[in-house]
């Protein structure tokens, strides 16, 4: 099946990995958020590179989106100890 042309569009620009870990809902949505992440961070870096953004624009960009990863993982509770029931 061939896919629309802007569904393949938007597969090049954003490129998503398989998810390789252990299978719970709140992972592979971590994941996705992971992945987006990753994404805008080269994004930004590209800009700056290019001259686009300053050093300090590009680190507050950075800065804001890993605030955003750090809150959905608390929001998702990735990462806490289980307790032992």
């Amino acid at each position: 099946m061939v896919k629309p042309i802007q569904e393949q569009k938007d597969s090049f620009i954003y490129p998503r990995s398989r998810y390789h870990g252990e299978f719970k809902p709140e992972n592979v949505i971590f994941n996705a958020n992971l992945q987006e992440f990753s994404q805008k961070v080269g994004y930004i870096a590209n800009l700056e590179t290019g001259g686009k953004l300053s050093p300090e624009e590009a680190y507050k960009y950075i800065q804001t989106l890993w605030k955003e990863l750090k809150h959905s993982k608390r929001q998702l509770k990735i990462g806490l100890k289980q307790d032992n029931l």
